[in-house]
């Protein structure tokens, strides 16, 4: 007995697919032998029926004839004839045996009626099983008896049973090589199954290392593949995670060393006031490094729970831009980087618009760390077609591979951890985008530059207002102390 399992299931529902194909095939091809065995027994009698009638009438040549002369003119080897009248009595029969009853099976009253009667059943008596096949005899046009041949089909019957003999025989033997074959198939099917099960329960206990062995093929193929490639993503992971651990905690043990540093000298009794001024500088300047750490990862604690919440409404790409470079302009000045505005008037998108600050201050912020000195980086925006505006943040700096390229937006990745941060910076930019129902593409050459490129759905403008006077590039990047992205 197969225990309950998916063994079980396959190969019985595989030998009942097959059982009840062949049974269908066996049924048919019975129905259609004993049609055909029936249907040459009545067509010979009918035929016979056929030719003595119509010789019977050339060489018949007035009404004066006998029943002796009329049976054996009608007369049909291994083939008993009946002399019936119209109404089913019995006059005579070629036996020489004469009842007295009347016929009642249905191939009479069919004669009478103008056909070729059939019947098939039980004889009366022997319960022999035959063949009837009743027609009426017109003599000088008129009908006058009814013709009935009775014919034994025991030994058309008893061929038939043995063709069902043999055919359940195929049938059985048929059956026992599909069981056969269908545990083959069970097998080749469990055996894999239990394979990934057993390397599934090694991967719920943490052994990520492990890997499925083993060439399948197909859908079993493509799921120890997934499994692979799962716990592969599993380990790549926890190693990025790891880092990125290893990587914050350096971020965060930075400014509050200094924190404490300068805190602990101020409090030792310096009164120097430029010496104050400086350590109070460096603190608040640090506070805010460690503010952006933890503001940074908290968004992407939210997005990652789905838990952000935009605040809609139009946006102008062209001020939203002129901010950002105003608030770079001072980082940017110290390494000799011009920041360069190429903007359309008149492009309106809908965004939450401190989020998309963040955006592209993230951007602008990696291109200008990454840049050259005394290079240029491009902030562009123009209309891509009717409704998506195409915005560009572009440098000539150091570039990315290709092999990073594509895992640059992987959170906590980072092409190179030298230059600080939490590896978060683009993935936060891409899910924000993302937010706002738009896309993010990046293209980079390394030694080249890097282009990356924010398409988002345009919006109506917002009504004519008249805007104060802004205050000149320099003055007022200096009253922007937040935002500066990191990768």
């Amino acid at each position: 007995m197969i225990k309950k399992g998916m063994r079980r299931q396959i190969v019985l529902h595989y030998i009942l697919v097959v059982f009840l194909a062949l049974l269908l095939v066996e049924v048919i091809f019975l129905i259609v032998i004993r049609t055909y065995y029936y249907d040459s027994i009545y067509t010979r009698i009918s035929t016979h029926i056929s030719q003595a009638e119509y010789f019977y009438h050339l060489t018949s040549e007035d009404s004066s004839f006998s029943l002796q002369e009329l049976l054996r003119s009608f007369a049909l080897d291994y083939t008993e004839l009946q002399v019936l009248t119209l109404d089913g009595d019995m006059i005579t029969s070629s036996t020489g045996f004469q009842p007295d009853r009347t016929i009642t099976t249905s191939d009479v009253p069919e004669a009478v009626g103008g056909g070729i009667g059939r019947w098939v059943g039980r004889q009366p008596g022997t319960n022999e099983s035959v063949m009837a096949v009743s027609k009426v005899l017109q003599i000088h046009g008129h009908d006058s008896y009814v013709l009935r041949y009775v014919t034994s089909v025991e030994r058309v019957n008893s061929d038939l049973f043995n063709v069902t003999l043999l055919s359940a025989g195929i049938v059985v033997a048929v059956l026992a090589v599909v069981t056969a074959f269908s545990f083959g198939l069970a097998n080749s099917i469990i055996k894999p199954l239990n394979n990934i099960t057993a390397v599934s329960a090694q991967l719920a206990k943490g052994k990520f290392n492990i890997r499925i062995k083993g060439d399948y093929r197909y859908e079993i193929g493509e799921l120890a593949s997934t499994l692979n490639y799962m716990s592969q993503e599993i380990v790549r992971s926890n190693q990025i995670k790891d880092d990125f651990i290893s990587s914050i905690s350096h971020e965060l043990r930075t400014p509050l060393t200094s924190i404490k540093g300068w805190s602990e000298t101020l409090i030792s009794g310096g009164y120097d006031p430029e010496e104050t001024k400086l350590g109070m500088s460096i603190i608040s300047k640090e506070s805010d490094r460690l503010i952006g750490l933890v503001e940074e990862i908290l968004d992407f604690s939210k997005l990652h729970q789905n838990e952000m919440k935009l605040s809609i409404g139009t946006v102008d790409v062209k001020e939203l831009l002129k901010e950002i470079v105003l608030n770079l302009w001072a980082k940017a000045e110290k390494r000799s980087i011009r920041l360069e505005l190429e903007a359309e008037d008149g492009i309106y998108v809908r965004g939450d618009a401190n989020r998309l600050k963040q955006v592209f201050l993230n951007l602008t912020d990696n291109a200008v760390k990454f840049s050259h000195e005394g290079s240029s980086v491009l902030l562009s925006a123009r209309r891509a077609d009717e409704k998506e505006a195409e915005i560009v943040v572009q440098d000539s700096g150091i570039g990315i591979s290709q092999e990073h390229l594509n895992r640059v937006k992987d959170r906590f990745f980072q092409v190179d951890s030298l230059n600080g941060g939490t590896g978060l910076g683009l993935a936060i930019s891409q899910q924000l985008v993302e937010l706002h129902g738009g896309t993010m593409e990046m293209d980079s050459e390394l030694g080249k530059g890097t282009r990356v490129t924010v398409y988002l759905q345009l919006a109506e403008p917002l009504p004519v207002v008249e805007a104060p006077d802004q205050a000149s590039l320099p003055e007022a990047a200096g009253h922007h102390k937040h935002g500066e992205g990191r990768l």
